[in-house]
């Protein structure tokens, strides 16, 4: 890799984070793209019914947050999230190419 797609690579994995940092900030508290088109097609008691429901796998930090901490909660979810994404692709980056080295 040349140094300058290094570069690249360093200034995204620092735009990243500092989105990660920046979004509980800049979030909007209305509901989700996803929640509001549910509120739109599901009747209001479905909806609240779904909402309590106990999920199939729970959430290591719902609501991109830790609970008690406020935006440093946030900011530490997300950033953890972001930081985990990262070293996935990593990873599975290392793994294809060596696939395709052989």
């Amino acid at each position: 890799m040349t140094s300058q797609n290094m570069k690249l690579l360093y200034a995204g994995i620092v735009i990243a984070l500092l989105i990660s940092v920046l979004a509980p900030f800049l979030a909007s508290p209305d509901p989700d793209g996803l929640e509001s088109a549910a509120e739109s097609v599901i009747d209001e008691e479905t909806f609240a019914g779904l909402e309590e429901a106990e999920p199939a796998i729970e959430s290591p930090m719902p609501d991109y947050s830790i609970e008690g901490q406020g935006k440093l909660g946030e900011v530490i979810a997300i950033s953890a999230g972001t930081i985990a994404i990262l070293l996935i692709s990593f990873g599975l980056g290392k793994v294809l190419k060596a696939n395709k080295a052989n």
